[in-house]
C-alpha cells in the first residue's frame, strides 16, 4: 500500500517573501514531520527552489531532497485555456 502524504506536510508557495515559506517548512519539521513537500506553479517555481536551497544549506543541513516532480496543469482563464508549469519538491530528514 502506498504511503499517502498528509495535507499538513505540504507548503504551497505563492507571492509572499521566501523566508515566510522557509519558516513554514521548519515549523512542519519541528512538529514531527519526516518529510515536507513544497508545491508551486508558474512564476512561484523559482521561489520554491529558493526555499528548498535555503532549507538545505542554512537551516536543515541534515536534510535531503527526496524527489522533484515537474508537470503542467491546464488553467481556464479569461482568454481561454493556458498551460501552467508546476513543481513539487519533497524534502526529508537524513536518518
Amino acid at each position: 500500500m502506498a504511503e499517502q502524504k498528509s495535507i499538513e506536510n505540504v507548503v504551497f508557495i505563492g507571492t509572499k517573501p521566501v523566508m515566510n515559506y522557509v519558516l513554514a517548512a521548519i515549523t512542519q519539521f519541528n512538529a514531527g514531520a519526516g518529510v515536507v513537500t513544497l508545491k508551486a506553479r508558474g512564476r512561484a517555481i523559482s521561489r520554491a527552489v529558493d526555499v528548498a536551497e535555503i532549507l538545505r544549506n542554512r537551516f536543515l543541513q541534515n536534510s535531503t531532497v527526496d524527489s522533484i516532480i515537474i508537470g503542467t496543469e491546464q488553467v481556464q482563464g479569461e482568454s481561454g485555456t493556458a498551460n501552467v508549469s508546476t513543481i513539487e519538491i519533497t524534502i526529508g530528514k537524513k536518518k
